[in-house]
């Protein structure tokens, strides 16, 4: 049984990744900000796999402050952590000469400075063959396809995937594992209220089972790597 943290499991991917992780009985730290729907996920759970340890909280990843209570929490709950999923983001479109300092700044604390800081925090309470896993963008690669109105979010994302290479440099002489998914379109809420109409090629479903299994079996293969995740050629 590992033990698993995943932000933003309220809906869409990390919901999915969550009671997959539940059938394969996984023990679990959930994370999102919208605690009706945690505690739905956390029922559903129990119907899944009832002796499961499923652990929840109302968690704002924009509060920086709530990082070490968080910290506190995990460790007194779980002791090690083995597997952390930075799944928990927040997709901006606006039109760049309409972005606010305020947008920015939570585009990045968000998508960045959140995965970064509980990273760092969590890194006393790392087993030793833990996997890190960050989920980014395919927007967020050099050379990609760019879309208007997404100058924040993909600056943010790919600010992640530079993070991922930084750690897995820093920590090579250990046996923790730093890696990024870049995905592209998938089925979720956030896509639908970005792109209104458009129809992505992958389920929230699907992608998940992807990610589950890499984020047990990928760290055995890559490390520091940026793995693009989509159906279409950048």
């Amino acid at each position: 049984m590992k033990k698993v943290l995943i932000t933003g499991a309220s809906k869409g991917i990390g919901f999915e990744l969550a009671k997959l992780f539940a059938r394969k009985n996984h023990a679990l730290y959930l994370l999102a900000r919208d605690s009706k729907k945690l505690k739905k996920l956390k029922a559903e759970i129990k119907e899944i796999n009832p002796e499961l340890p499923c652990y929840i909280l109302s968690f704002d990843l924009s509060k920086l402050n709530n990082i070490k209570n968080l910290f506190s929490n995990i460790k007194n709950r779980f002791g090690t952590v083995d597997i952390i999923i930075h799944n928990g983001g927040t997709l901006l479109k606006k039109n760049f000469i309409k972005i606010k300092k305020e947008d920015l700044l939570n585009s990045f604390t968000v998508n960045y400075f959140s995965p970064f800081l509980i990273t760092q925090k969590m890194i006393s309470i790392l087993s030793k063959k833990a996997h890190v896993v960050f989920i980014s963008s395919v927007g967020g690669m050099n050379g990609t396809v760019k879309f208007p109105g997404l100058s924040s979010y993909s600056s943010s994302k790919g600010a992640l995937i530079t993070l991922a290479e930084c750690l897995a440099e820093e920590f090579k002489m250990t046996n923790l594992r730093f890696n990024c998914l870049a995905l592209g379109a998938v089925q979720t809420d956030m896509l639908k209220k970005a792109f209104p109409g458009y129809k992505a090629p992958l389920s929230a479903k699907k992608m998940a089972s992807f990610i589950f299994d890499f984020s047990i079996n990928g760290g055995e293969f890559f490390n520091g790597k940026v793995l693009p995740v989509s159906t279409t050629t950048p």
